[in-house]
C-alpha cells in the first residue's frame, strides 16, 4: 500500500480543476521517476494503446521491413507479397530468440538463427526443422506473435500490441478523423520520402518530453528561433480525444518563406510537424522510454521529392537546433525531479493546457488499468502470449511463479472477481482447473459454493 500511496493510487482520484483562471497541479514527480510507475505504463499504455510509428512509403516494396522498439517491446513491420503491411513481435515462437537482427532491409523470409525456424512475410511458420517427426504439432498455431497494424488515410502506420484478436481499444476511440483533418488536405503525403533519422538519448522520463512539446510558454525564453516557425502570440492547442492540435496564425513573412508549421501530438508518445505554407518538410518525433529516467527523442525527417535542397535544409537546421535546446531543458528538469525535493508545481490553465491535457489522458488510462489490476489481484499484461487450453502444466508453472510475489493467505473477501484479459477462450477450462487446485491447496477449509465463467467479460466469479 505504501507503493500505491507513493504513486498516487492510495485514495480516490483527485478532482480536476475547471476554473480557467486558477492554476492546476501537475502530475507528481514520482510518476516521472518510479520504476513501478514505468512498468505500469508498459502494461496500461504501451501494450494496449494505438501508437503512430512511421509512414507507409518506408515499406515500398515486397519484403521491405523495419524494426522498432517501444518501451522494451521490439517488433517488426514488413510488406508481404499481397502488398499488406504486417507487424510481429521480434520473438521466435520456439525459444524466444529475436528473428530479425537488422534495423531495416528486404527479406524473402525471416529465419531464426538459433534453431532454424523460419517464417513467411505474413508471419506464418514456414519451417521447423525435425518437427515433422512429432505428432500434435500444429504449424498454424506457431507463427510469429502478430500485432495489430493500421494504415490511415494519410498513409501513416499505427500499431497496437494488444494480444487479443480484436484490440480492446479501437483506433477510432482516440483518433477518429485525425488523418483527414482539414489542414492535412493540402498535402500529398506520398510525395515525401525519408531523408534521414537521428536520435537524442537523454536522462529524462518520456512524459517530461511530452509536457515540454505540448506548450510554447517556454518558447520566448528557451527558443529564440521559434518565431520563424510560429507566431507565439497566437499559438494555441486543442485537445481532441487522443490527440492535441497545435496551431497559430502565420505571419506574412512566414508564408513568404514557407516556414509556418502545423503540429499534432498523438497520445501517448508521437508528434508530426509539417510545413503548412511550403511542402518541404515533415518531422515525425517519437518519445521512446528506456526506463523511468531514460528516454530517446527519435526523429524521422521526411522531405518532399519536389522541394529545393535549400528550402529543406533551412527548416531542418532550425528544427534540429530547437530539439537540441529541448533536450537540455528536459534533462535539467528531470535531474531535479530525481533529487526528491520537488513534488509538483502549479501549471497555467491557458498557456500550459497542452501538457495538462496530456497528463489528464495519462492519468485516466493508468488509473483505469491500475483499478483492473487491483480487482484482479494481479498484474495484467495485454501484450503477453495467451496459452492454449491444453497447456495445463504451463499454466500451473505460471501460476506458481506469480504466487511467489504474493503474500500467502491473503484472501480477504467472500466474493472475488479475477480478470484475465489476455486469455483465449479455449484456455479458460484449463485455467479454472489450475485455479481450483491451487485455491484448495492454499485454503483447505475454504468452502466454495459456486464457480462460473462469464463471457464476454472474461471474468471468473467465485463465491
Amino acid at each position: 500500500m505504501a507503493i500505491l500511496n507513493y504513486l498516487g493510487f492510495g485514495g480516490p482520484a483527485p478532482a480536476t480543476k475547471s476554473n480557467p483562471r486558477e492554476p492546476v497541479r501537475a502530475l507528481p514527480a514520482s510518476w516521472y521517476t518510479s520504476e513501478e510507475m514505468y512498468q505500469l505504463e508498459r502494461r496500461a499504455i504501451f501494450s494496449k494503446r494505438w501508437m503512430l510509428i512511421t509512414h507507409k512509403t518506408r515499406l515500398g516494396q515486397v519484403g521491405d521491413y523495419l524494426k522498432f522498439d517501444v518501451a522494451g517491446y521490439e517488433f517488426v513491420l514488413c510488406r508481404d507479397r499481397k502488398g499488406d503491411i504486417n507487424g510481429f513481435h521480434n520473438v521466435c515462437r520456439h525459444r524466444a530468440y529475436p528473428v530479425v537482427q537488422g534495423q531495416e532491409g528486404t527479406a524473402k523470409i525471416f529465419a531464426c538463427k538459433y534453431h532454424g525456424w523460419s517464417y513467411g512475410l505474413d508471419g506464418k511458420l514456414a519451417k521447423a526443422p525435425k518437427y515433422d517427426e512429432l505428432e500434435g504439432f500444429d504449424k498454424s498455431q506457431n507463427g510469429l506473435f502478430r500485432i495489430h497494424v493500421r494504415v490511415d488515410a494519410s498513409g501513416f502506420v499505427w500499431v497496437n500490441l494488444d494480444g487479443k484478436e480484436i484490440p480492446e481499444v479501437p483506433w477510432e476511440e482516440d483518433f477518429d478523423g485525425v488523418d483527414t483533418q482539414e489542414r492535412y488536405k493540402v498535402y500529398d503525403f506520398d510525395d515525401y520520402v525519408l531523408d534521414h533519422e537521428y536520435k537524442l538519448d537523454g536522462a529524462y522520463n518520456w512524459k517530461i518530453l511530452a509536457d515540454n512539446f505540448n506548450e510554447c510558454y517556454h518558447c520566448p525564453i528557451a527558443h529564440p528561433d521559434i518565431p520563424t516557425l510560429a507566431d507565439i502570440e497566437t499559438h494555441d492547442v486543442a485537445g481532441v480525444d487522443g490527440y492535441i492540435k497545435h496551431q497559430s496564425v502565420p505571419t506574412e513573412e512566414q508564408k513568404k518563406l514557407g516556414m509556418a508549421i502545423a503540429s499534432t501530438y498523438f497520445f501517448p508518445n508521437v508528434s508530426i510537424s509539417v510545413l503548412c505554407h511550403g511542402p518541404h518538410f515533415i518531422m515525425l518525433q517519437r518519445f521512446l522510454p528506456n526506463g523511468p529516467k531514460d528516454s530517446s527523442m527519435h526523429y524521422q525527417i521526411f522531405r518532399n521529392k519536389n522541394s529545393p535542397e535549400e528550402d529543406f535544409q533551412r527548416i531542418h537546421r532550425l528544427y534540429a537546433k530547437v530539439v537540441s535546446e529541448d533536450k537540455v531543458l528536459c534533462e535539467l528538469s528531470q535531474r531535479n525531479l530525481n533529487a526528491g525535493v520537488f513534488v509538483n508545481g502549479q501549471m497555467h490553465p491557458r498557456l500550459e493546457k497542452g501538457p495538462l491535457y496530456f497528463q489528464q489522458r495519462a492519468r485516466k488510462v493508468i488509473r483505469e488499468h491500475a483499478e483492473r489490476e487491483k480487482a484482479a489481484n494481479q498484474e495484467i499484461w495485454p501484450a503477453r502470449q495467451a496459452l492454449p487450453g491444453d497447456a495445463t502444466v504451463s499454466m500451473e508453472d505460471v501460476e506458481l511463479c506469480t504466487g511467489l510475489s504474493c503474500q500467502p493467505n491473503q484472501l480477504q473477501h467472500s466474493s472475488v472477481v479475477y480478470d484475465f484479459f489476455t486469455m483465449q477462450r479455449g484456455a479458460w477450462a484449463g485455467l479454472l482447473r489450475v485455479f481450483q487446485k491451487r485455491l484448495k491447496e492454499g485454503f483447505p477449509d475454504l468452502a466454495i459454493a459456486e464457480w462460473s465463467l462469464v463471457f464476454p467479460g472474461n471474468h471468473i466469479h467465485i463465491t
